[in-house]
């Protein structure tokens, strides 16, 4: 532990750039070196500038110290690029996190088929589907699922490895006390505990624009291959795509209708050369020679039951509204009129009613205010009226 407050106090030190920290454990070997050396022995760091320096003067270890005491409280671990439980697979990329924060059991990655699974927050019932589907086959199939957690693509692919029981890999912008979005709170909890969560900034930080541009570099070092489900043409799914290209991974996208502006990118990605992918074995397939024990082209064709957007947006039964004896009842002609004019769903204009029934505007405005009273009309906004019985004449 005491070693690791140098470490942290290193990621913490502003304006020292994730590069420059990377050149200095080089040159130093480790962070409490770097610590203790005096600053011409830092500046001998290949690219350091005096600036940074500077900021690395500031001994105060009162932060990392508090960082420390966060992490023994939410049950978070540290680990170092120095650690060998790190992932070789994202140590060999050209800008890897010194350190990231762990919740959870994370799997010996290097010996997994991972595979990123992106796309844009604002999806379609189309893409949701698509990345739940995408992800249950992917964790059916034996491959590990990573995701950004974002709201959309993101969380869905992850429910549907969760689904099929599976390894996920959450790696998100925040501290991992940080619920962001905040519908995705339990999502959260449920990887920890199937899989885990990694992000590269302590506790209780707040997620920033900036932070999820490096975030992506991290989803596609972990992994062998990116996924794109929807992206429109200006899309953070289409950064993580390019990011996986660059660190020589494969890129696969889900293809969409032509005039779908959320399939815009994904369309431009196969026309450019991405694999074409409608199952999960479409991306494994390329995986297999070199996880046989692993990956298994059933269980990446399997479908779950039932998606879960379609879960949700199964109608519930609409409720009968009560029914109304007309000749019992002590209505008005004007009332029983506005009555038999509005509909049960389609809401209608206090001007329509008027011009459809003939009443004058202000026998029209009385007697809706005496309907609404007795909850036999529901007024919705913009002075819009609908039936809330059903009358029996």
């Amino acid at each position: 532990m005491s070693a690791l407050k140098y470490w942290v106090w290193l990621s913490e030190c502003r304006g020292v750039s994730n590069q420059t920290r990377l050149a200095l454990l080089r040159h130093f070997g480790s962070p409490e070196d770097v610590f203790y050396a005096d600053a011409g022995e830092i500046l001998l760091t290949e690219g350091i500038t005096r600036e940074q320096v500077k900021a690395l003067e500031d001994h105060n270890l009162d932060k990392a110290d508090k960082i420390l005491a966060d992490c023994q409280r939410l049950s978070l671990r540290i680990l170092t690029i120095q650690d060998a439980e790190y992932p070789g697979r994202l140590q060999n990329i050209y800008d890897p996190p010194c350190l990231l924060y762990v919740k959870g059991r994370l799997p010996a990655i290097d010996e997994e088929a991972a595979v990123a699974v992106v796309g844009t927050r604002d999806c379609t019932p189309y893409g949701v589907a698509c990345a739940e589907k995408l992800g249950y086959g992917l964790a059916n199939g034996g491959a590990v699922v990573v995701s950004g957690l974002a709201k959309g693509i993101d969380a869905a692919a992850s429910r549907g490895a969760l689904r099929a029981g599976g390894v996920t890999v959450g790696v998100v912008g925040n501290g991992l006390d940080v619920h962001y979005p905040y519908e995705s709170r339990y999502l959260y909890e449920d990887i920890a505990a199937a899989g885990v969560l990694l992000s590269e900034y302590p506790p209780g930080t707040e997620p920033a624009k900036n932070h999820f541009p490096a975030r992506n570099r991290i989803l596609s070092g972990l992994s062998l291959a990116a996924l794109v489900v929807e992206a429109p043409e200006r899309s953070g799914a289409l950064i993580t795509a390019e990011t996986a290209l660059e660190q020589g991974r494969d890129v696969f996208a889900v293809p969409g209708p032509i005039d779908a502006p959320n399939s815009v990118g994904c369309n431009r990605l196969i026309r450019d050369g991405a694999g074409l992918v409608s199952d999960a074995w479409d991306i494994l397939r390329e995986y297999a020679g070199r996880f046989p024990e692993k990956l298994k082209q059933d269980g990446a064709k399997e479908q779950p039951a039932a998606l879960g957007y379609q879960a949700r947006q199964k109608a519930e039964p609409k409720p009968v509204p009560p029914s109304l004896d007309v000749h019992k009842s002590s209505l008005t002609d004007d009332q029983l009129n506005l009555l038999r004019a509005l509909d049960a769903e389609e809401p209608a204009l206090v001007d329509d009613l008027i011009e459809q029934t003939g009443i004058p505007t202000r026998r029209v405005l009385s007697a809706l205010t005496l309907l609404e009273i007795e909850q036999l009309v529901t007024q919705h906004s913009g002075k819009r009226y609908t039936r809330a019985v059903t009358l029996c004449e």
